[in-house]
């Protein structure tokens, strides 16, 4: 109960705060979404791209077996998606959605506080969740970005359109330099790690304008199969995969604990940027960041029973 109420207080409260006061402001003062879209994809996304890849600090034997598991992991949510998506007879563009709402996770404001609070007194745990964190940036903007471009281009145009993506370039740029040691001056350094920390804030409330007008009548099929893959699926696919590797102690309770968390915001965004079912993809990440809160207290539960 304990954890369920940290996980409510200093995780789900704080998003959830800037997702509404995003719907009121936008009932207010009607924003302009693709002005908030470009922002965030065209300048947002490529400061906390660089900023988080330049930051890492990677090393380690077990480095190579957390990639080795998230690549394994991610792989068959992505194989698992996308099947799903064909035996449902989704069209192009509600499945390229429904794939990023499965794949995606947000591993960034949520994953990180949620480690901290389970692994406060074992720096390992949290350390994982960076890798895990710096991991789903690439998935973010190579995988997701490529799934939602793919929907209106074909062939070598959808290379095209993904290769003139900002964000690209700043995960190249971020890795090159921290690989290289490179420092950055104050200069150059202050404005673009400012802009990485706006990006939060106006990310959430960009799902929240988008959400100002949602109305959930029903549990559509969708949006049921996004919720069951993103909160169900993926912790057991995880589960199965740390077994196959034999994992044990904190690496697998990170890792099973990571598994969990809901679809990441840049889902909704992708889906905002590129119409493909923007509203559909905000209730996702709304739903599943709101039962999160039951089922990631279920992770860490029975990661610390398994594990």
């Amino acid at each position: 109960m304990n954890v369920l109420y940290l996980i409510i207080w200093q995780v789900i409260f704080p998003v959830f705060s800037l997702i509404v006061a995003g719907a009121l402001l936008h009932r207010i003062f009607h924003f302009d979404m693709n002005t908030l879209s470009k922002l965030t994809t065209y300048f947002l996304m490529p400061a906390v791209s660089f900023t988080n890849i330049f930051e890492s600090k990677i090393g380690g034997q077990s480095l190579f077996i957390i990639l080795g598991f998230l690549l394994v992991q991610n792989l068959a949510l992505m194989v698992m998606s996308s099947g799903v998506a064909r035996a449902a007879n989704f069209e192009r563009s509600l499945s390229a959605t429904f794939k990023n709402s499965v794949v995606l996770n947000n591993s960034g404001n949520f994953g990180l506080p949620v480690s901290q609070l389970v692994f406060h007194n074992n720096p390992l745990g949290a350390s994982v969740q960076v890798v895990v964190s710096i991991f789903q940036n690439f998935v973010t903007y190579t995988y997701g970005l490529m799934n939602s471009v793919s929907v209106q281009s074909s062939g070598s145009k959808v290379l095209s359109e993904f290769l003139k993506l900002p964000t690209l370039y700043a995960l190249a740029a971020g890795l090159l330099l921290n690989s290289l040691s490179v420092p950055i001056p104050d200069t150059i350094w202050n404005p673009i790690n400012n802009v990485s920390n706006a990006f939060i804030a106006i990310a959430l409330l960009t799902l929240g304008a988008q959400s100002a007008h949602l109305k959930i009548n029903r549990i559509s099929l969708p949006l049921l199969l996004s919720l069951i893959g993103r909160l169900v699926m993926s912790p057991c696919l995880a589960y199965v995969i740390i077994l196959c590797f034999k994992l044990e102690g904190t690496i697998a309770q990170a890792l099973f604990i990571a598994s969990s968390f809901p679809t990441s915001r840049n889902s909704a965004l992708f889906a905002l940027e590129y119409n493909n079912h923007p509203e559909y993809a905000a209730q996702s990440v709304l739903l599943s960041t709101l039962l999160s809160s039951i089922t990631v207290t279920i992770a860490v539960y029975l990661s610390k029973i398994i594990f």
